[in-house]
C-alpha cells in the first residue's frame, strides 16, 4: 500500500460516527478498504451486517430498511458504483435517505489500469443520479463527513456518498 493513514484510527472513527447516528444496518460487498468497519459491524451485537453478492442489492436493501424505520449504510468500492446506477433511480424517485461509503480506486497512487475508468467516473455518475458526494482525503475529515452525510440523508431524505480517497486508504501495489 502507498501512503496510507493509520486505518484502525480512521475506520474506527468512521464506524463510531455511523453508530452515533443510529446506523444499525451495514450492507457490504467484501473489500479490504472497509475491513475494520465490516469486522466491527459483525462483532457489534446491536448492528446487523449483510454481505451482498452485488452492490445494487444494497441500494434496495437500504430503501426497504428505511420503510422499516431502520438506518443503514452501503459499504462498497468505487468499481461497484457502476452496478448501482439503475437502482439509484429508486432512491431518487422514492426520496429515500441513502448513505454509502465508497473506498476509491483509480486515483492517488493507483497501479491497476482496470481501476481507472470507474474510479474516475464514480463521482460524476453518482452526481448524475442525484447523489451528493463528499471526498475524504485525511483521517481528520472522516467524522465531520459522516456527520454531514448522515444528517443530510436522514433529516432531508437525500442520497449522499462519502468517497474515501486512496490518499486516505492507501493504494495497492501490483
Amino acid at each position: 500500500m502507498i501512503s496510507q493513514e493509520n486505518p484502525s484510527i480512521w475506520q474506527d472513527q468512521l464506524y463510531d460516527s455511523l453508530r452515533r447516528h443510529d446506523i444499525t444496518l451495514f450492507s457490504y460487498v467484501p473489500d479490504a478498504g472497509h475491513a475494520i468497519i465490516i469486522n466491527r459491524s459483525l462483532n457489534d451485537p446491536n448492528a446487523t451486517s449483510v454481505p451482498l453478492t452485488t452492490e445494487e442489492e444494497g441500494v434496495a436493501l437500504l430503501a426497504g430498511a428505511h420503510l422499516g424505520d431502520q438506518r443503514g449504510v452501503l459499504l462498497m468500492q468505487s468499481s461497484g458504483v457502476g452496478n448501482c446506477i439503475n437502482m439509484l433511480s429508486l432512491i431518487a424517485i422514492g426520496r429515500f435517505p441513502f448513505v454509502t461509503v465508497i473506498s476509491m480506486r483509480g486515483d492517488f497512487g493507483e497501479q491497476n489500469p482496470w481501476q481507472f475508468p470507474m474510479g474516475q467516473g464514480t463521482q460524476p455518475c453518482l452526481e448524475a443520479m442525484g447523489t451528493r458526494c463528499y471526498r475524504v482525503e485525511t483521517s481528520s475529515e472522516v467524522a465531520p463527513a459522516v456527520d454531514a452525510a448522515t444528517g443530510m440523508a436522514y433529516r432531508s431524505d437525500q442520497s449522499v456518498a462519502i468517497l474515501l480517497s486512496q490518499r486516505l486508504i492507501g493504494a495497492k501495489k501490483f
